[in-house]
């Protein structure tokens, strides 16, 4: 049924995407298809740019490659069914771009419990929904 997943994951909260990573590892093991995990890095504003190292962007991709690297070893899942990507931009944009790239046929993350302010400005999660061109599997901590 499915063939190819998607997982994003807040590095900085590792532990608040265990659950999607453990519900892609089932999947992944009962349908025999790829996972790729997914970090996206926001974009350096403009008016720090002056403020931080030249090579900060760089370093910045490379400890989240190596962050998301160690996430995938640890992840259950087979080494040769797993991949991981770092990409910069808007987060809801990238996941969806990256979805399209490798063809998924599902995305599978987790989301906060909705609160005050995500019911005026949407969430992430909530754009990946609703925009998706696959299925989306919310799955809560």
């Amino acid at each position: 049924m499915y063939k190819s997943i998607l997982v994003p994951i807040d590095l900085a909260e590792t532990d608040v995407a265990k659950p999607a990573i453990a519900q892609a590892a089932t999947l992944s093991q009962t349908f025999g298809a790829t996972v790729r995990l997914l970090n996206v890095m926001p974009m350096t504003p403009v008016m720090l740019a002056e403020y931080v190292p030249a090579d900060f962007d760089t370093q910045q991709l490379e400890s989240s490659q190596a962050a998301l690297a160690a996430v995938a070893r640890d992840c259950g899942i087979d080494s040769t069914r797993v991949s991981s990507v770092v990409r910069q931009g808007g987060i809801y944009h990238e996941i969806l771009e990256e979805a399209s790239a490798i063809k998924a046929d599902l995305i599978v993350m987790t989301s906060h419990r909705p609160a005050m302010r995500t019911y005026f400005l949407g969430s992430n999660a909530g754009h990946v929904v609703r925009y998706a061109k696959c299925s989306v599997l919310v799955v809560r901590p």
